[in-house]
């Protein structure tokens, strides 16, 4: 029984006995206040480290009213798992968690699908100084959720919501597609065609759509849109689109595909039916997840500043400076095997 029983909490009073002091003069010393002389503040601070006490940031940074805890909420899609979350969401996760922790704030991850169990009022609970909403657009209701919630919490942020009339932090889409076309007319392909969407909740589909045709025409080369079919998952859509190209006869020499999980999806319909890559047709993605460095070849793509985005996000609810409209987050082109 002595073996289990739980080891007790050293408190600030047993500080206070150890260094023969008062337990508000050690609050104080701990604290940093003028009001402590140093010898008194060395003694102190020796005690704690003898017991190994440590101060209750949570509770000191309530008591001067801040948290130092941003909320992040990924919404995912009605009945999916961890496991089914965008890969792009985990990395824009990880911008924001490195974002934050530069300015010494924590962050509270939730993700969140379900109707009955949405939930974004930590700032009223006094559990975040914000709250920032990326994930899905498969996900309309919990966005609608999300927008009410911006209406009465602030500060909030989003990025890439379907929702026009959100504040929200974006990747230059336009900039990145027009890249994708360059590095491809300059590979010498001929008979472009974008996969992708002008009417998917996806805004920025569109976005890369339009750069993508307009810059391929700009530089004299052809190209097509092949749409994708709403619904299902990404990789699935490519793989679709795909075989509706192969099955039409069409001529293509270059793709791009609007987000890299569409891209998987291409690369799988183009092998299965001998299509070499990129001897017969040059690929190229846009998201820059992990996963595209791994499939055979690796796949090209268009790659935004995750770094960039997570600090913009971090800014916009950290009340920094100004953040009026639509931010963009600048991209870069990772050249690889597939182009």
């Amino acid at each position: 029984m002595e073996a289990s029983r739980k080891p007790l909490r050293v408190t600030s009073f047993d500080v206070a006995e150890r260094a023969g002091v008062s337990q508000s003069t050690v609050s104080r010393a701990l604290s940093g206040s003028a009001v402590i002389s140093e010898a008194t503040r060395d003694k102190v601070l020796g005690a704690a480290q003898e017991l190994g006490y440590f101060v209750d940031e949570r509770a000191a940074r309530l008591r001067r009213g801040h948290t130092g805890t941003l909320a992040t909420v990924v919404i995912c899609k009605p009945g999916g798992r961890a496991r089914d979350v965008n890969p792009f969401s985990y990395a824009l996760l990880g911008g924001i968690c490195a974002a934050a922790a530069q300015r010494g704030l924590e962050v509270l991850v939730s993700l969140q699908s379900e109707d009955e169990r949405l939930f974004g009022h930590y700032v009223e609970r006094g559990q975040a100084e914000g709250l920032i909403v990326i994930g899905t657009t498969a996900n309309r209701t919990a966005w609608d959720y999300f927008r009410k919630v911006g209406e009465t919490t602030q500060p909030v942020a989003y990025w890439g919501s379907p929702l026009g009339d959100l504040d929200w932090v974006s990747s230059d889409n336009e900039a990145g597609a027009r890249l994708a076309a360059e590095h491809l007319a300059s590979r010498g392909c001929k008979n472009l065609v974008c996969i992708g969407s002008r009417t998917s909740t996806q805004r920025q589909f569109a976005e890369r759509v339009d750069a993508f045709l307009t810059r391929a025409a700009e530089l004299g080369v052809t190209a097509s849109l092949t749409e994708i079919e709403p619904g299902g998952a990404r990789r699935e859509q490519g793989r679709m689109a795909t075989g509706q190209m192969l099955a039409s006869g069409v001529q293509f020499d270059g793709i791009f595909a609007v987000c890299d999980a569409l891209a998987f999806g291409v690369m799988e319909a183009l092998q299965a039916t001998d299509v070499s890559i990129p001897g017969d047709v040059r690929l190229v993605g846009f998201d820059g997840v992990p996963a595209s460095e791994l499939t055979t070849p690796p796949l090209t793509t268009i790659e935004p500043d995750l770094d960039c985005a997570g600090r913009l996000l971090v800014e916009a609810v950290a009340k920094e400076g100004s953040h009026e409209g639509v931010r963009r987050v600048p991209v870069k082109l990772n050249v690889r095997g597939s182009s």
